[in-house]
Formats: C-alpha cells, structure tokens, sequence
C-alpha cells in the first residue's frame, strides 16, 4: 500500500485520528514560525539535532521568531524531500531499548544556491535574520594545506569575484561554496539593513567560530572595494565557537519501514538519531539569540575544553573505529566497537595517548564520558556505519587525531595507540585503492577529496614514509618525527591485507 507523504495537511488528519504514544508532533505551530535563522548545510545532523533544538527553545519560551531557512549544499534534493512537505519531517530515535518518532516542523523554508541563491543573500541581509550557522563538513571550509582560505580553487575564485559584483550590486550567478555564499551575504548585509549578525559554526573544527572569522576575513581581502565591509564584520559580526554532539547515522530503508510503521504516513525527509544531545556555545552574540539553553544547550564562555575532548575522545576513537572495523569487515559502528580488539585498542588510544592532553572542562569527568562515549557506540540500533565514517580522512585525522600525537610528542612520548589508529587509516587507503576491501558484500572505493593524491602516495611497498610526508594531512611536527614514523610502520605491517581485509 502507498502510504500518504507527510505535508502539514496529512499530519493534521493524522494528528486528528489519534497517535501512538511514541509518536509526537511539532512543539509549536510551524505556521506561527517567522524565519530568524540562516543555516546552512540542512543535512541530516543539523535536522536532527540544531533544528529540534530551535523548535523546543521557541516551545519553552514562546519566542516564534526563530524559524529556519536551511541552506542546502550540492545539490537540490534535501529542498526537494522537504519543500512538498511543508518543511516538515520526522526525527526517528532509536535507544537501545525503545523508539520513538517526533515530526519537527522549525524549519520554514529550504533553498539550493544553485537556484535560490538572491533568497538565501537576502534573508541573510534582512534585519529580523539575527543568526546564520552552518553545518557544512571540515571540507565544506574550503581550507588550503596551510589552513587559509583556498582562493586558488576554481569555485572559490568565482565566489570571490560574485562577492565582487555584490558590492557593484550587479552580480546574479549561482554561489558555489558555503564561505562564498556566506561572505556574499555579508555584503548585502553591510549595505542593506547593516544590522549586527551572529554567524555559528557547528563543524568538528578546533577552535570553529576563529576559523570560520578568519576565512571570512581572507575572502573580504581578496575582494577590491570590500574594505569598509571588512571593517563592519570586525564590529559588528560575532562567530562565536560551538561543540555539537549526537550520533546521527544515514538513514536506512529499516529506519524508514520503522517510521512509516509509527506515523502512517511516508516521510522524504526522516532522519535518525540516538537519544543522547550535546550543544555547548559560546555566549557571545552580536544581538538577539534563540534561548537554546531551554532545550538542552549549554552557554559558556569557554567552549574549546568540551571542544578538545569531545574531538579528541569522540571523533578519534570514531574514526578509529571506522578504519579498524571495515579493515575487519564490519558494516557498522557498533560491530566494530563489540569486537575486543578495537575496544582494547580505542580504550588504549584514549588513557594512554589522549587522556594526558586534555583539561577536563567543569562538571566534565572524562573516563566516564569515555565508558558513555563506547556504550554509545555499541547501541546496535543506531546503523552508523563504518563506511560513513570512513569518508574524508584527510580532513577529518588533523582535527581529530593529529593533534594529540603533536602534543604526545612535544611531551616526550611516542603515542603509540594513535600509531596504531595512523595504520589503520593507510591501510584502509590502500584497501580502497587497489580494490581488495569488501564490506558487507560491497567492494569500497575510497571517497575523499584528495582521493587521488592519497591513492599515490599508498601505491608501492611501504608507504608509511610517503603518506605522511603529505602536508596536506599531516603538520610538520608530526611528519618529522621518526619514532612515530617507524612505530606507524610497525603497526601498518601488522595491518597485512590477508588479516586485514575479508
């Protein structure tokens, strides 16, 4: 049977017939809703986590003011999963013991620069937005080698010179990056309405909000004439740095059979989280803000401590996990964490390589966020797969894991757990690249964007030397070490492709 798809008119007849005690609907009216908001890279994490934020904070506080206007990337398809459904769309839980599904309705408009660009510019200009936030991947930056913005990229280059023809007023091409996209709107912004913005980055970045500025800054400089725009956003724009955590897998064809089974009714756009939320801002706000605090949030003025240990504790010992566990086979998150290998070796990665760099934040005890982060991990029911995981290393390793081995060895050690977790991600490489690795029947090719400069850096015998002579990935205090070199490649040779690929 075809199950009617969710629109605001088929949920309020389902609303009207009755629901399941596990299923529930938006915390307020989305009619009500006025767009306050720009955010920018409307996958499935920010649908499950930031969104439900904003529509339990306008529930708490009654503000209606905080609406979304989501921002895909590229491509048109979450626009056009949510534009029939009036924006709507279901957020599935799935604990270790029980499901629940909640349709969210805080998102009041979707646009695709590709043809909506002049909508996203001018609700960014326009005075009631008050925030614009992104979640658009570490690669989504659009950084060089040495971290600034690369203006040497050919899209970027075209969104610079649009920036350009912003400030003439005579520019209507489609933008082609977040960073474009964003400063083009600070543009129209400054000689618009002029009024004071706030601009979040929730991506796994150190230090986010300072990056994000200081790309901001480096695209007005490579715009002529943007002088006094550069001046406005150094007074007037805040990017203030966040932490954002919850594990939310891709969506399966099971999580959907699940939600159609609980709401009746077929959902484009349902998403799947765990139960667990984690959002710590920093309170520093150009002018008005969502009251997230009453969903769950946490203002402070120090985010890079909870920062530092949810990258570092978190996402490394996840990405371990991922390289490791598909090496071994495994198709999921939590396959890989149930064997006792890898849990002996992301623990050992943990107390012994990352637990000595890290300042626990107040209230924060990190052996315990440790056993949570692991049982979180190990509940089957939420699909995370290895290979979702797996994708961009090149970006994701800096930010996660190279940082601790530069500051075991500044410190005197040799992280030799972290050597280990290095060899996974090389053998992975070379798994990928030369065809071997299967995954749960699936051959895998590798999928990341410096794809073809990794592929030839793992052709040959030992490519321990050559991978991480790559300043693409690797910092210079890391690359010229060589015990950690010769202990990488210790590892790596464990990691033989008989053992390592099934």
């Amino acid at each position: 049977m075809t199950l009617p798809r969710l629109s605001a008119a088929t949920w309020a007849d389902r609303a009207a017939r009755g629901l399941p005690d596990e299923v529930r609907g938006p915390a307020v009216d989305p009619a009500t809703l006025t767009i306050g908001q720009v955010h920018l890279g409307i996958g499935a994490f920010h649908r499950a986590h930031q969104a439900v934020c904003a529509e339990d904070a306008a529930a708490a506080t009654g503000e209606t003011g905080w609406g979304l206007l989501g921002v895909t990337q590229r491509s048109a398809r979450v626009a056009d999963q949510l534009g029939p459904q009036d924006g709507l769309y279901g957020v599935l839980t799935t604990g270790a013991d029980a499901t629940s599904l909640r349709v969210v309705g805080a998102v009041r408009g979707v646009a695709f620069p590709g043809r909506d660009t002049a909508l996203v510019l001018d609700t960014v200009a326009a005075p009631t937005t008050h925030v614009v936030s992104l979640t658009v991947t570490e690669k989504g930056y659009r950084r060089a080698p040495d971290g600034r913005l690369d203006t040497a990229a050919h899209d970027v280059a075209a969104d610079l010179a649009s920036a350009t023809g912003e400030l003439r007023h005579d520019d209507d091409a489609a933008t082609l990056t977040p960073i474009g996209l964003l400063v083009r709107g600070l543009v129209r912004r400054h000689r618009t309405s002029g009024a004071p913005l706030t601009v979040v980055s929730c991506d796994n970045l150190t230090d986010n909000g300072a990056v994000l500025a200081g790309l901001v800054t480096q695209a007005l400089a490579a715009v002529p004439g943007s002088d006094d725009v550069a001046a406005w956003v150094a007074s007037c724009v805040r990017f203030p740095s966040s932490m954002v955590d919850r594990i939310v897998p891709a969506t399966s064809g099971a999580h959907r059979a699940e939600a159609e089974a609980l709401l009746g009714l077929h959902d484009e756009a349902l998403v799947a989280g765990e139960p667990y939320f984690q959002w710590v801002v920093e309170d520093d706000f150009a002018g008005p803000r969502p009251a997230w605090e009453h969903a769950g949030a946490t203002f402070t003025h120090d985010v890079a401590p909870f920062e530092r240990a949810k990258l570092r504790i978190l996402n490394a010992t996840h990405s371990t996990l991922a390289y490791h566990g598909a090496l071994r086979g495994y198709a999921t998150i939590a396959e890989a964490v149930a064997d006792p290998d890898l849990e002996a070796l992301v623990r050992a990665l943990v107390d012994e390589d990352v637990l000595p760099t890290l300042v626990a934040p107040d209230g924060l005890d990190l052996p315990a966020y440790r056993d949570e982060v692991l049982h979180r991990f190990a509940n089957p029911r939420t699909g995370h797969t290895t290979l979702q995981v797996a994708m961009d290393g090149s970006q994701k390793l800096p930010v996660r894991l190279l940082g601790t081995v530069a500051d075991r060895l500044a410190a005197g050690s040799v992280p030799h757990a972290a050597a280990r977790a290095v060899a996974g991600w090389v053998a992975y490489l070379r798994a990928t690249t030369t065809g071997e690795l299967v995954v749960a029947g699936r051959r895998v090719t590798l999928d990341d964007p410096l794809a073809a400069l990794l592929a030839d850096a793992v052709t040959g015998p030992d490519p321990t030397d050559r991978v991480l002579a790559l300043r693409e990935v690797f910092p210079e205090q890391v690359a010229a070490s060589s015990a950690f070199r010769d202990a990488v490649r210790a590892e790596l040779r464990d990691l033989t492709p008989a053992a390592a690929v099934r």
